[in-house]
């Protein structure tokens, strides 16, 4: 359930442009009565119950089974436009997200679909999950901080999209025309992707989203209000203090600037935040209001200082995040905004000069999932799983076999939680997500990518879909799959 393939962390944008390249050339295959003539990549999966199952992909496919995988057909969704997510309530009613904005309808289980106007189709935004909380209530989420929902059947839809404000981090890398929007108090998103959203069924009202550079967000109330989780990690750097005045560091805190670097090299999930903090008689000496330049001079040369010695120990220049730098054009913006300097010294002074040296969490987030109101998983790029067992509040690592992408992740009734992803990577935990293994028997070979995993509602039956049309199918809680699309000679003749 989410967005299209994935072999490198591009953006969900990019991926969706790249996916269409590999289908500049098309050939329609004639069929009728809904057979599959031409097997498209799948993203999505639902099980509206053990029999009921709609899958959506490439060029607006949406296949859909009533005997439990066995036999399947094609749903006419009069577009051309890919469907990155679908999800279907237990009643039949729910929806298809997709590419620009898309929206689709169904009241029928999935047999028949409407388009849906909403703001994310007027702006060209991709959206990349949708879960159906009953048939009238949905989230759905995408690039730019998409975030919208609707309580009335998709009739309207709620524009609850991340924005950014002047207390923003990504703020100081807005081009000016956008900075200005800001100050104005006009709607600038954030430049991230929310790749999936998922809830518990009712009576539960717990959701949970999760998305690029470690973004997660928990509720409670079924999306009424949401809250930023964090992810907690083994890392933690201490700052460097200097006295007063002084910008160059120890040899004692480049040893240990080093070390951490070293540590984190291979850790390519986390980054660094680099902010130069003055205190008070250093700013009242330095930062005068008609001429702060010495004090940005003395906390520039700070933080390159702390900079030069994490890239020299090899940390990518990417990597490495700069907050708190001098704005050496404040002149510009204190007409509209006087008020501006003072704030920005404000937030520099700290008990003691020095540099702050934080870990910031960066993981490229797919998939998230619940198995009850307190655990569940989250899959990741770079073959990493994370686990929260506090309802979604806090999250740790887990390590799996390799470093690969895991695009979505789902626990079977017996509690087997299973994680796919890129080139048939599978990984399996059967003690609540603390180890996780390759399987060995039990799963037909698969080279090519596998983009969902979903099961039944009861959690008994399990399908995976992903590229050329893959489904493959289990009826034993995850422990044996087989391949039922495409149809092989083997399979036919069962």
């Amino acid at each position: 359930m989410k967005p299209p393939r994935l072999a490198t962390a591009l953006s969900f944008a990019a991926l969706a442009a790249l996916t269409a390249g590999c289908h500049d050339i098309r050939l329609e295959a004639k069929t009728a009565g809904g057979d599959i003539g031409l097997f498209d990549d799948l993203f999505g999966v639902t099980a509206l119950d053990d029999k009921q199952v709609v899958a959506g992909g490439y060029y607006g496919t949406i296949y859909r089974s009533q005997d439990g995988g066995q036999t399947w057909k094609k749903s006419p969704t009069g577009t051309l436009r890919s469907i990155y997510d679908v999800s279907i309530a237990p009643s039949g009613q729910g929806w298809a997200v997709g590419q620009s904005g898309l929206v689709l309808r169904t009241t029928d289980g999935g047999n028949t679909w409407t388009p849906q106007p909403n703001a994310k189709e007027a702006e060209g935004s991709h959206l990349f999950a949708v879960y159906a909380l009953d048939g009238n209530t949905a989230w759905a989420v995408g690039e730019w901080g998409s975030r919208i929902s609707t309580d009335d059947g998709g009739s309207t839809w709620k524009d609850d999209s991340l924005t950014i404000d002047e207390q923003h981090p990504q703020f100081v890398w807005l081009a000016p025309v956008d900075q200005d929007r800001v100050r104005k108090g006009e709607k600038v998103y954030e430049d991230v992707s929310l790749n999936d959203v998922s809830c518990l069924p009712a009576p539960s009202r717990y959701c949970w989203i999760a998305g690029e550079f470690g973004y997660i967000f928990t509720s409670q109330n079924g999306g009424q209000l949401w809250e930023r989780a964090s992810i907690t990690g083994d890392v933690a750097p201490e700052s460097v203090p200097l006295p007063y005045n002084v910008t160059d560091i120890s040899e004692a805190d480049i040893a240990r600037l080093k070390a951490f670097a070293d540590r984190i090299h291979d850790e390519t999930h986390l980054n660094v935040e680099i902010e130069p903090m003055a205190n008070a008689q250093e700013i009242a000496t330095f930062g005068k209001a008609d001429d702060p330049t010495p004090l940005f001079e003395i906390l520039d040369a700070r933080s390159t200082a702390v900079r030069s010695v994490i890239e020299e120990a090899g940390i990518l220049s990417d990597r490495i995040r700069m907050r708190g730098a001098p704005p050496w054009d404040y002149e510009d913006f204190l007409d509209s905004d006087p008020d501006f300097l003072k704030r920005y010294l404000a937030a520099r002074q700290g008990d003691a000069p020095g540099i702050q040296v934080r870990v910031a969490q960066n993981p490229y987030l797919f998939s998230v999932r619940f198995v009850d109101e307190q655990n569940g998983y989250i899959s990741a790029l770079g073959g990493l799983i994370l686990h929260s067992t506090d309802g979604g509040r806090t999250w740790g690592y887990k390590r799996t076999a390799r470093r690969q992408a895991l695009f979505s992740i789902a626990s079977a009734k017996s509690g087997r939680t299973l994680a796919v992803g890129e080139k048939g990577f599978i990984q399996v935990s059967d003690d609540q997500g603390q180890t996780w293994v390759t399987p060995g028997a039990g799963f037909p070979p698969i080279f090519t990518f596998m983009r969902d995993i979903t099961f039944s509602p009861d959690r008994s039956v399990g399908y995976i879909v992903g590229q050329s049309g893959t489904v493959l199918r289990s009826a034993d809680d995850g422990a044996t799959w087989t391949r039922v699309l495409p149809r092989t000679a083997e399979t036919a003749a069962k």
